[in-house]
């Protein structure tokens, strides 16, 4: 079934039952990993907030929360350009840090964040993404291990990603349908 957000239809492409599953299974292999440590997650404003949300509270471990605010997307594209307006901590220094994104496309908001996070000396930093589109991707990311599921080059809205503002809070992911 075809829903209508701002000017665009969209269709469905990954149920509630769907995400939540793989959001258990991802917050399960963080917490292998991270076993004995107190990781600070830093979710990536604003289309990260519910997914981030729901692995917090999956993870079950000791842990952090911080959040940065940066944006490189005008409507349903990237426009190569970005806008911060949350910043780093600057209290990472020798933490292990995961960096939580809602999607990872081209890569140059990841590439931005990398550059200002490295500074700040963590102990490591690996990032979690729901939504990747490899075939869009501009960087090779190797703190990139963890990701929920790998698209094609389709633009999305639900679970915390918009259109033009529109769509966050719906439950599941709908994808773009075709002029």
């Amino acid at each position: 079934m075809q829903i209508a957000v701002g000017d665009r239809f969209f269709e469905p492409l990954l149920s509630k039952e769907t995400i939540a599953s793989r959001v258990f299974a991802l917050a399960a292999q963080l917490r292998a990993d991270y076993e004995g440590k107190t990781p600070v997650f830093v979710g990536v404003l604003s289309g990260s907030f519910l997914f981030l949300a729901d692995l917090i509270k999956s993870v079950n471990m000791p842990c952090e929360i911080q959040f940065v605010k940066v944006s490189s997307y005008s409507g349903d594209h990237s426009s190569g350009q970005i806008t911060e307006s949350l910043a780093f901590s600057e209290e990472l220094k020798g933490r292990h840090v995961i960096v939580v994104e809602d999607i990872v496309d081209s890569g140059h908001t990841l590439q931005y964040l990398l550059q200002k996070l490295n500074p700040l000396a963590p102990a490591s930093v690996a990032i979690c993404s729901l939504l990747l589109k490899p075939n869009a991707l501009q960087y090779t990311f190797p703190e990139l291990r963890y990701v929920g599921f790998e698209l094609a080059n389709d633009f999305v809205v639900g679970y915390g990603l918009d259109y033009n503002g529109l769509g966050r809070n719906l439950p599941e992911i709908y994808k773009v349908v075709a002029n």
